[in-house]
């Protein structure tokens, strides 16, 4: 398979999967043992272009808060986001600092998405009774930026479903809500952490690169990523997570049995 190739379809599987429950590192992961290993800057590139996506997805309603400072209510949603990004900001440098690392190997990945997948279909029957709310508080802020920890720590928990069903079982529980909660706590949280990643690259990696698939993959998975994030948006105003519970486990049990 051609590297061009590779690169686009690494591409499409980081645009699909960083927004929808089910995990893009997880993903990743298991897509580069037969596709073979990138580097670190190809990876964290990839991830940029959904980032951009998620950018330009919600510019309005980023453009309204900076715009309406002003307005108590925008003001406490944005100190809440902020609290998030900063819990998580905190617990991801801490679990670094100790020397915390994604594990290589297919089957913790598996384990990681068949316990996910259980976990959405527990969340989802303990929230179907409780009334509707689309009101963020601050449990909900510190229980978003606490669980969004997870997935930088066990690659197949998914951030995107980390931050969702912490958001519902927090108390909001309109999914829509919760999903758009979740998405703009990622924004900064993924722009901290490709910064990151670019800082431990600095002086290596990138002069080596394919730099023709490199574009394709990022502008693929921009794209990708934007239309994944905008069908994700209208599902959850008439669905629930189910279907991707199910996704999960399926995969998980099927890469288990490759494993063996």
């Amino acid at each position: 398979m051609s590297d061009l190739l590779q690169a686009l379809l690494l591409g499409i599987i980081e645009g699909l999967t960083e927004f929808l429950p089910v995990s893009s590192t997880g993903h990743l992961l298991i897509a580069e043992h037969w596709l073979g290993e990138r580097s670190e800057f190809f990876n964290v590139a990839i991830q940029a272009g959904a980032i951009l996506a998620a950018v330009v997805v919600f510019w309005p309603r980023l453009f309204a808060m900076a715009r309406g400072l002003g307005i108590a209510s925008e003001r406490d949603y944005l100190f809440k986001l902020v609290t998030a990004f900063l819990i998580t900001a905190v617990g991801g440098f801490l679990a670094k600092h100790f020397g915390v690392n994604l594990p290589e190997s297919v089957v913790p990945v598996a384990l990681a998405l068949i316990i996910g997948g259980a976990a959405i279909l527990v969340i989802e029957k303990v929230v179907a009774d409780r009334p509707l709310s689309d009101v963020v508080t601050w449990k909900v802020a510190i229980w978003v930026g606490a669980c969004q920890i997870l997935a930088a720590v066990f690659p197949g928990t998914s951030r995107s479903a980390a931050t969702i069903f912490a958001a519902m079982l927090a108390g909001l529980t309109l999914r829509a809500a919760a999903t758009e909660f979740a998405f703009l706590v990622g924004i900064p949280t993924m722009f901290a952490a490709t910064g990151y990643e670019l800082l431990k690259l600095r002086g290596g990696g990138a002069p080596h690169e394919d730099w023709p698939a490199f574009l394709v993959a990022f502008v693929v998975s921009a794209v990708v990523a934007f239309i994944a994030v905008k069908w994700l948006l209208r599902y959850v105003q008439t669905h629930t997570f189910t279907v991707f519970a199910w996704y999960r486990i399926v995969a998980g049990v099927a890469l288990l049995l490759i494993a063996r």
